[in-house]
């Protein structure tokens, strides 16, 4: 039932779950997709391409090492509290640290087995990345804040991941609804996704410090030096800005 787009980042993130990679067997939502774009091929060739393309799937009774299957309809919104993406709850649910480093991430995160994320104050809020802020993902993140107003002392932007999704964004008024809550809306980039010594989220005299974000790694130091990032997705961290 993922668009494309989200199928991207979930084969492109499957390394988070300790996977060489990830799949999705080609459907009538690939062929769409693919269809009538640069490079695609044309004519008789499409037609070869498309038969081949249904062809890369699971064959008919395989039988897999391990099967998990999650009722994405019961799964609260997650989000990290803690130092990698796997260090994960929901936000509603108390943190359970697991065994691996989980004193130091919580030292490192100024949070406690047992608390609850929700309601915990933030400093910024970042939607950004190349995984999470892609055009479908900005379009969320806007129904969220449409005719609403981010909360004060909360630092909050929007990067979208290529110039191609921002001027299709501009397109739509999405970068004006966005503008219209008091986010800010930037040049596509990597921008704050990773610290590299340059821009950072703190602002005179009011140093930011936790962050809840959409990008992809929360180590330390990830989003600059001492930054505690929350990882969520664009709706959550849309949600929490306000």
């Amino acid at each position: 039932g993922l668009g494309v787009e989200a199928r991207l980042t979930l084969c492109n993130m499957a390394v988070e779950f300790g996977a060489w990679t990830g799949l999705v067997a080609p459907d009538a939502t690939t062929v769409d997709w693919l269809r009538g774009r640069p490079h695609a091929p044309r004519g008789d060739q499409w037609d070869a391409a498309i038969a081949h393309w249904r062809s890369l799937c699971s064959d008919p009774g395989a039988s897999y090492d391990r099967t998990l299957e999650l009722d994405c309809a019961t799964l609260a919104p997650q989000v990290t509290w803690g130092t990698h993406p796997g260090q994960v709850v929901g936000v509603l649910d108390p943190v359970v640290p697991d065994a691996e480093g989980a004193q130091r991430a919580l030292d490192y995160m100024d949070v406690r087995a047992g608390q609850v994320l929700a309601g915990l104050p933030i400093d910024a809020a970042f939607i950004g990345s190349c995984t999470n802020s892609r055009l479908s993902d900005l379009r969320t993140a806007a129904a969220v804040v449409q005719g609403r107003r981010v909360a004060a002392g909360v630092t909050a932007i929007v990067v979208p991941g290529s110039t191609a999704v921002k001027l299709a964004a501009e397109a739509e008024g999405l970068d004006t609804v966005f503008r219209d809550a008091g986010f800010e809306w930037r040049e596509s980039g990597c921008s704050l996704c990773f610290y590299v010594g340059g821009d950072s989220f703190d602002r005179p005299g009011r140093p930011a410090r936790r962050v809840i974000s959409s990008t992809n790694r929360n180590f330390e130091g990830r989003q600059g030096p001492g930054v505690r990032t929350h990882l969520a997705s664009p709706a959550t961290v849309a949600a929490s800005a306000l």
